[in-house]
């Protein structure tokens, strides 16, 4: 494939990006209305006018990506969202095409720099995969993270709108770090702004994504777009319900409207279809709730206000805007006969810079002196979104794409390296990631090697072999970290460069099998590297050398297996110290499964000393101090077990065998697998803290054996596992409604420990297998083995105790343990409730966070809950309000605070899960009451249970501050455009 004629980097990208691409689009852009028009039909095949006059143009002659289907929704009838293109997961070891095994996937569309665009987005699943698994993944512009898709709903489309400024010729969108099913795309929509619409001081740094785009008193649910609206957008209808969307409508909200014109200057704010309709709170007040996508964070707000009643002169509208815990909004008045003079005519005010809270509650109220309630005919609110710089090679890398723009390969899009490297690229892992390797080799390249490899300082390796490349090697002396050079079987000419001879790391040179003539540089032959350069007919070495390099070479792999053979003797020496160690008594200190104090392998306890334990003529005494625990004989437990035949747990203490009592009372018998001091200290504390603790939310101990240097434990049998099981098993089918109860059974049992017992106790291992569910799925906390009483605790522990991923960074750290290290674990435990994700999972989390705490709070502090809730709690009848799912990640993201002083204690976590089981059963009950989640009537006054919605909304914005004290929400506001108001 030859390459391109231009040598400049940014020259070669604008004339040569995606050449097929422009000639497709530019026929769609003549056949719109508006220039700079683009609507992709992804997944589709032909070219067509839908019924707006708006031409789609099918993706699948030249998008190289993917796959696609065919979807039919019986809600749906337009033909944009009749296919799909997706993007199916191909295992590592399959064979596949490097475009297949990229794990970010863009469509790249050519732009006007320094121009203003729409970019849309939307999604609809329709099962296209027969799977019902809902995808949840990633949504790029370039290198930055725009919104995660989460589907909820096969049949709902679900849609994305932002406002960018270009900043090259080029803009991708990616679909990318896919954490359920397969990431896809229904359509893909650019429209070029004009003017200075949506124009803001630091649009070179952040990009406006949509949270909510309304138009009020709509006639009818059907938005307002293109033609009415000449960029179309899409003002959505009021009358369009959903859970917490638009709710809390204050009562006497009219509907209002006009046939007579509205003056809107340019026609760049909304179109007269829009602002010649309104609604009027008659009472006196307009009140309103609703969701924010993306927040909470800072963002841009506009209302867009009009008189179109008619009324006499004397009669006055003033009005102000009130948003809780945000006091500075509240103080300038609206007076539609001031600010706009005369009627039908558009007034603004907005604020360019206002930090806003997810659940935004809002109202707008008449002041004293005016005779009329105030009016809103619509308001846009889009959160800024901070640009990520991406790789400084970007434009390098770019360029080097350009030149061969026909190429699946390079056709890739979006950065080089975020949010994953293209599948020819590696890049390390710095914050602005830089490209350390390309690997394009047998892609029948042609030409000279392309200057830009020469342009990477930080590139360590370069694969380039088997093309069909000619002319000179070029200069790479820039890039000090080349280590690899594969240049063989191509068609270079010229000599071997002197400069290889002096890159430092350089390790292997591959230059076989070209045409490449000259001696090769003596620097090079002294270098104790992989060089081959056979194969070069022209390409020689006077005799002396060729001697010198042979011994190089022999001096080098003698060296090398002098090294290998003394490293073999220091590990065999290392090991053989190492079993020692681990073999004396006093190296035993194994705490169980998962602690990562010590790295251990348990010994297991021989089946044969359980199917046939020793049973002396006479039982030990149990030197165990004991307040109500039973003592059992071995002999009985063998009765009760049938030989400890059934086994229904194990952990790093021992095994868990079912029993029956001769009184039909069934029983957990636990039986240790540690013989060690540390087993044995385990049980005796056991012992002692459980025969002195009762509580109905902890595993009720009902007994011990101490024979024959056995130490058995015996329980109430819990029938329903752990709660880990259930989690994280292969049937999760746990109601949200059953999560919350859940949760409140496992905090009221740690509750105890902490509060009702003197003194203390901290169980220092709380985790989702030690959360227990009997016959009526009711939670009790167990395993007791590591607990320690608060008094003991007063100084630095020597032994951390912990289990990997619910463990408290900061006790770990500091050895210091308090009852806020449980509150960290059981912090954990929420977020697995809500996400029904383990605690640790590079597959669940990504590169990037690894864990479940930073991962769900980062979604948790952009307001994105929705990404992080469990699909299965979905499929198993959802929940009724998403309220309540925010009170639970408020309290679990408190839990896992840094900070342990800032953490809650479990009282406070135990009134949270209260909360938000009364939000979910009063809202369940409204439902029922009022014929669907759903429904506008259940949407408009859902405020019931034992918190009225205004008061939970105000209770969701209340923060702690660095003393712990809890405050309002203090947004901040800039720019205050309230002009001409007083």
């Amino acid at each position: 494939m030859a390459a391109g004629s231009s040598s400049d980097p940014a020259t070669g990208m604008a004339t040569s990006l995606l050449s097929a691409a422009l000639l497709l689009f530019s026929a769609a852009a003549a056949a719109a209305q508006m220039p700079g028009f683009v609507s992709i039909d992804c997944g589709g095949s032909a070219n067509y006018t839908d019924g707006l006059g708006l031409l789609w143009t099918g993706d699948a002659e030249w998008f190289p990506f993917g796959e696609t289907a065919t979807i039919a929704v019986a809600s749906e009838k337009r033909t944009q969202y009749s296919t799909v293109r997706y993007f199916p997961a191909v295992s590592p070891s399959s064979p596949a095409t490097s475009s297949s095994t990229s794990t970010k996937h863009c469509y790249t569309l050519p732009v006007r720099t320094r121009t203003r665009y729409l970019v849309r987005a939307t999604f609809l699943y329709g099962n296209f995969d027969s799977s019902n698994v809902f995808p949840e993944f990633d949504l790029y512009l370039g290198a930055t993270r725009w919104s995660t898709i989460v589907i909820y709903d096969d049949a709902k489309v679900v849609t994305r709108e932002a406002v960018v400024l270009a900043a090259a010729p080029a803009l991708s969108v990616c679909l990318s770090n896919a954490t359920t099913g397969q990431p896809f795309i229904s359509t893909l929509e650019l429209r070029q702004l004009n003017g200075s619409l949506y124009y803001t001081d630091c649009e070179a740094d952040a990009f406006l994504g949509l949270a909510a785009r309304i138009n009020f008193g709509a006639p009818t649910a059907e938005p307002v777009r293109y033609p009415d609206d000449p960029y179309d957008r899409i003002w959505e209808s009021d009358m369009v319900r959903r859970a917490n969307y638009l709710v809390d409508v204050a009562p006497g909200t009219v509907n209002v409207s006009t046939d007579r014109p509205v003056f809107v200057a340019s026609g760049e704010r909304p179109p007269q279809k829009v602002m010649q309709t309104a609604v009027v709170g008659s009472l006196g007040e307009l009140t309103y709730r609703l969701n924010l996508n993306g927040f909470p964070g800072t963002g841009w707000a506009f209302s867009y206000l009009a008189e179109i009643e008619e009324f006499v002169v004397p009669e006055t509208r003033k009005f102000k805007l009130y948003i809780p815990g945000l006091p500075d909004v509240s103080k300038p008045t609206v007076d539609i006969g001031e600010n706009a003079p005369g009627k039908y005519r558009l007034y603004e005010p907005g604020f360019f810079n206002i930090t806003l809270p997810f659940v935004l509650s809002f109202a707008f109220r008449k002041t004293n002196d005016s005779s009329k309630g105030p009016i809103l005919n619509a308001f846009e609110i889009y959160k800024y979104i901070r640009v990520e710089v991406g790789s400084p090679d970007g434009p390098v890398m770019a360029g080097l794409a350009s030149r061969y723009p026909l190429a699946d390969w390079a056709m890739e899009g979006g950065d080089p390296c975020l949010p994953s490297p293209w599948s020819w690229v590696r890049c390390n892992s710095e914050a602005q990631p830089r490209v350390i390797s390309i690997h394009i080799s047998g892609k029948n390249l042609t030409g000279n090697v392309p200057p830009e490899v020469g342009a990477l300082p930080c590139l360590a390796e370069i694969g380039l072999a088997n093309n069909m490349l000619t002319g000179p090697i070029p200069d790479l002396s820039g890039s000090s970290n080349l280590s690899i050079i594969h240049l063989e079987n191509n068609q270079l000419t010229g000599n071997v460069p002197s400069y290889f001879g002096s890159l430092p790391k350089l390790s292997e040179l591959y230059l076989q099998n070209n045409k490449l003539s000259g001696s090769v540089p003596r620097a090079l032959l002294s270098r104790s590297i992989i060089f081959n350069y056979s194969g070069n007919m022209y390409l020689g070495i006077e005799t002396q050398e060729k001697t010198k390099h042979v011994i190089i070479i022999i001096s080098v792999l003698l060296g090398a297996s002098l090294l290998l053979a003394a490293a073999l003797c220091c590990y065999m020496l290392t090991r053989r110290s190492t079993k020692k160690q681990h073999s004396s008594p006093q190296g035993a200190d194994d705490d169980g499964d998962d602690f990562i104090n010590k790295r251990k392998v348990a010994v297991p306890v021989p089946q044969n000393k359980l199917q046939n334990p020793i049973i002396s003529s006479q039982a030990q005494p149990c030197e165990i101090a004991t307040e109500t625990a039973h003592p059992y004989s071995l002999s009985e437990l063998q009765v009760a077990t049938s030989n400890f035949a059934s086994r229904i747990g194990s952990g790093g203490f021992g095994i868990v065998y079912y029993g029956k009592l001769s009184d039909g009372k069934e029983i957990a018998v636990k039986v240790p697998s540690n013989d060690s001091y540390q087993g044995k200290k385990q049980f005796k504390n056991e012992v002692s803290l459980l025969s002195r603790i009762h509580h109905r939310n902890l595993v009720a101990f009902l007994g011990y054996c101490h024979e024959d240097g056995r130490n058995i434990l015996v329980y109430e049998f819990m029938h329903n596992g752990t709660l880990k099981e259930h989690l994280h098993g292969r049937d999760k089918h746990i109601s949200w409604i059953k999560r919350l109860e859940i949760a409140e059974d496992a905090a009221k049992g740690i509750e105890y420990l902490h509060t009702g017992c003197t003194p203390s106790i901290i169980h220092r291992d709380i985790k989702t297998s030690n959360i227990l569910l009997d016959k009526e799925m009711r939670a009790k906390v167990s395993d007791f083995g590591l607990s320690k009483l608060a008094a003991e605790e007063s100084h630095a522990s020597t032994n951390v105790r912990g289990t990997l991923g619910y463990l408290d960074p900061q006790y770990y750290t500091s050895q210091q343990l308090t009852e806020k290290s449980d509150m960290y674990s059981f912090g954990i435990i929420l977020l697995e409730l809500i996400s029904g994700r383990p605690p640790i999972s590079t597959i669940s989390f990504g590169e990037q966070f690894r864990s479940i705490g930073p991962w769900a709070k980062s979604y948790y502090e952009s307001g994105d809950i929705e990404a992080i809730i469990d699909p299965s709690i979905i499929s198993g009848g959802g929940y009724q309000d998403v309220q309540s799912i925010w009170k639970m990640a408020e309290a679990a993201v408190r839990c896992i605070d840094t900070e342990p002083r800032k953490r809650p204690c479990m009282p406070e976590v135990v009134k949270e899960i209260q909360d938000a089981m009364a939000l979910e059963r009063s809202s369940e009950t409204a439902t029922v009451q009022r014929g669907g989640p759903f429904s506008p009537a259940a949407a408009s006054v859902r405020s019931g249970g034992t918190m009225r919605s205004h008061d939970m909304v105000m209770d969701n914005l209340l923060l702690l501050d660095d003393d712990d004290s809890a405050t309002s929400f203090s947004g901040s506001v800039g720019k205050l455009k309230y002009p001409e108001l007083r």
